[in-house]
């Protein structure tokens, strides 16, 4: 299992990676809201400051964690470029196809 926050952070570097490192062709994609279905178990920690935490449950986990003790979320981000001043931007997407990709 991965905690949400770590698997957020690698989405926000893949979009990057998509926005950065594509071909620079007359046609870019403006990306539009991202939608994150999980499915998630949440833990806390012991003691009076504990932190509660998500932790996304990979597809492969072969049933270690009961289906009673998972909660499925939805997270819809909307990816912004922020400028160095400050200025927010679209995101435009560009790149070639992935294998597997949809």
């Amino acid at each position: 299992m991965i905690e949400l926050s770590d698997m957020i952070v690698q989405l926000r570097q893949e979009l990057y990676a998509a926005m950065t490192n594509g071909p620079a062709g007359p046609v870019r994609f403006e990306l539009g809201p991202v939608e994150i279905e999980a499915s998630v178990t949440v833990g806390r920690e012991a003691g009076v400051g504990g932190k509660v935490r998500f932790w996304v449950v990979e597809a492969n986990a072969d049933g270690k964690v009961a289906t009673s003790q998972t909660h499925r979320i939805n997270v819809t981000l909307q990816p912004r470029l922020v400028t160095p001043d400050g200025t927010q931007r679209t995101v435009l997407i560009s790149g070639d196809d992935v294998d597997g990709e949809r």
